[in-house]
């Protein structure tokens, strides 16, 4: 009985350390933040102000992805008449879409316009400019064509800068200027109704990175 004990004990401790381990793999254990000096990386400024207001883009695009996400919405995947969501819901693409539009990028204007001149890129039988910027696949695309392709090591720490553009198969998000202790950035993101933060340390638990960019 007392072997039996001492085994039940080992596997209640291994299954708290284990669900512990989950809750921190997905980010409902908030992981320790560190900043760019932590590791003597400098934020990369960009020299254009689309917009003029005074705020270089990728500092720009930064914000206005922080300051979207701070208006908390929630998940859910619906067209819109206006194109940009106006009613508190969203998703993964509208946190892209939005700080990007705040720094002066109007994607719904601009994916459907390189759509109109690209049409060979996007395979898009009938474009519709209400949803198509509001699509992973199509932003993957519009930045290929229209951005800086980055690495996809996310070990090159200094290579990943606060404001850049990081596209999953599926998902898409924002890298944050904040990292966790290895260097490797958060992401601004809303990947789910079941999402406790907004931002999170997910890139070193993802493997299915496709794209990273940066506004030229």
């Amino acid at each position: 009985m007392k072997k039996k004990g001492i085994i039940l004990i080992i596997i209640v401790i291994l299954a708290i350390v284990g669900g512990l381990e989950l809750l921190y793999r997905n980010n409902v254990i908030p992981h320790n933040k560190y900043t760019n000096e932590d590791f003597g990386i400098n934020q990369y400024q960009s020299e254009i102000d689309l917009d003029q207001d005074g705020i270089d883009d990728q500092t720009d695009i930064l914000q206005s992805a922080f300051s979207y996400v701070m208006t908390k919405p929630k998940y859910k995947s619906k067209y819109y008449e206006t194109g940009y969501p106006n009613d508190g819901f969203g998703v993964c693409t509208d946190v892209v879409a939005f700080a990007l539009k705040d720094a002066g990028y109007d994607l719904q204007y601009l994916v459907n316009e390189d759509i109109k001149m690209n049409p060979q890129d996007y395979n898009i039988k009938t474009p519709d400019v209400n949803i198509d910027f509001r699509r992973v696949r199509n932003l993957n695309q519009y930045f290929s064509n229209h951005a800086i392709s980055l690495t996809l090591d996310i070990n090159q720490n200094s290579e990943w800068s606060g404001g850049d553009i990081v596209v999953f198969k599926g998902h898409i998000g924002i890298v944050s200027s904040n990292r966790n202790n290895q260097g490797v950035p958060f992401v601004i993101h809303h990947n789910s109704q079941f999402q406790f933060h907004y931002e999170e340390d997910i890139l070193m638990y993802r493997h299915d990175i496709i794209g990273h960019y940066r506004i030229s």
